[in-house]
This record gives structure tokens, sequence and C-alpha cells, in this order.
């Protein structure tokens, strides 16, 4: 994945390898800039006109997505993959009812009336934990807490039962008790309808809660893969034993943290490296 900039080239994320299984949530792990959510962004084809996508192949099941037009790619997003923003206030339409903005799913996609639609956001926002669903259908973003707001961009992403969703971020500034209903609530529909999630996140306390798998990326590239257990039990990367040790311990109190000296090189300079 490649930025034009007035400099020239630059490369954000490179050689990029990475799967997911049904059912199966895979962490995608790394510090800000490290080609995350760029990374997201081009599997679900929304970069803009300034950045060029090259890949061998991006296949959802038997589907190459590299080779489908954008009206191809629009019937497939929300459909068959949708990705959980992290920024729910601004990712919503504040104009909008909640109900409409669920009921478009439906209507663009499964041809409902306007009535089927608003029943099908109904039964979402049950699904997702929204307590008197059949009357706050019809509120808007801003009477919705953070931690509510998140809920229904969940919603969103499951109502069509896809076979990916990509959550970058998904518990970023929310409090510690709905961080963990949100993990849970992802958790349980993984498992329950058999959808294959790829959570974007630097929150190494979240990745051993929930994960199966982790990939860790450093400077677009990545440089770790395998499961849980594994990468955080015994890393075989100096990046991803210095991220770990990043992490405060208790028994640490009093001491300095420990932080990754340096920072990540600019992506228009980098240096040789492995």
């Amino acid at each position: 994945m490649t930025f034009a900039t007035r400099r020239g080239d630059v490369p954000a994320a490179v050689d990029v390898d990475l799967d997911v299984a049904a059912g199966e949530l895979v962490a995608l792990l790394g510090e800000s800039g490290s080609g995350k959510s760029v990374t997201a962004k081009a599997i679900m084809g929304l970069h803009p006109p300034t950045v060029r996508v090259e890949a061998d192949r991006v296949a959802l099941g038997g589907t190459d997505l590299t080779t489908l037009t954008e009206a191809g790619r629009r019937a497939v997003r929300g459909n068959r993959m949708s990705m959980v923003f992290q920024d729910a206030l601004s990712a919503l339409n504040p104009v909008l009812s909640i109900g409409d903005q669920l009921g478009e799913l439906f209507r663009t996609h499964r041809g409902a009336s306007r009535r089927q639609a608003r029943a099908a956001a109904v039964d979402l926002l049950a699904q997702v934990g929204i307590p008197a669903p059949d009357r706050r259908v019809d509120e808007y973003p801003h009477q919705f807490s953070g931690g509510m707001r998140q809920r229904i961009l969940i919603a969103m992403a499951i109502a069509l039962r896809p076979e990916l969703i990509i959550a970058d971020e998904p518990t970023t500034a929310l409090d510690v008790t709905v961080q963990a209903q949100i993990l849970e609530l992802l958790n349980g529909l993984r498992r329950d309808l058999g959808i294959g999630i790829l959570l974007i996140t630097h929150d190494l306390g979240v990745v051993s809660e929930v994960a199966d798998r982790v990939v860790v990326m450093y400077a677009g590239r990545v440089v770790e893969t395998g499961t849980t257990a594994e990468v955080l039990g015994t890393p075989a990367h100096p990046y991803t034993d210095a991220l770990l040790r990043s992490v405060p311990q208790a028994h640490q109190r009093g001491d300095d943290l420990y932080a990754i000296p340096g920072t990540p090189p600019n992506p228009t300079r980098k240096p040789p490296g492995c």
C-alpha cells in the first residue's frame, strides 16, 4: 500500500501476509503508525484515490477482491465484510436516527421495505444489548453513551451476517467495564455466528483475553505471527519482546516504566533491517 505525496511515493504497508479463518479472532498488534489501520482500509477498499494498493491476492472466501469493480466492492462491503471504526460518534450520521442508519443496510442489500427494515433494526439493537430497543431505535447518535454507540456500530457490522468483521480499536476511550462488555460481545458473536474477526489494537490486555492468533506489525511490515500463547509467552522478534516489556507490571511499582528507545522509522527513508 503506497501513498502518493509531493515528496514521492511512501510505502505504508509492505509484504503484509495474514489470514482469518471462519469463527477465528486474529489480533493485529502494533504501536501507532505501524500500518494496522491502512492495512484494514486496503482490505475494505476504503483507501483514498491517492493510495495505490498492489497485492497478489486479497481474498474473501472464494472471491478475489482485487478483481472487483467499485460497484462490486460496494456490494461486498456490509454484506460479506464490514468494519467497526474506533470513533463511533464520527462514524454515525448525526442527522439520521439509528433506525434509519441500520435499516439502510436491509433496504440496500436485501430490498426490505421501511417497516421490515425498522423491525430488523430493533432486533439488532436487542442482540447487542441496547435496552428498550423498540423505543431507542428512533433516537439519534448524540442521545447514546460512548459504549452504546460502539454497540450500535457492532450492530451495523453484524446486520447482514458477514463472513469477516474488521474491528479497528473498538474499545478505545471506553472505560474498563464497557470495554469488557464490548469484547465479550465480539467474542460471543464470532463464537455463535462463525464470523471471522480481525481485531486491530495496541492493547495487550485485550489481545491476551480474546485473540486466537496474533499478528505483530512494525513500520508497515509483519514481523511476527503465531498463536496468542506463543507470541505473548515466548516472543521471537526483538520488537515484540520490547512491546511486551513496555506494559506496566504490578511488581514495578515505583520504578521507571520501560520504553522502546527511538521512534518508528520515517517511511520515506527506511533504514536497512530484517
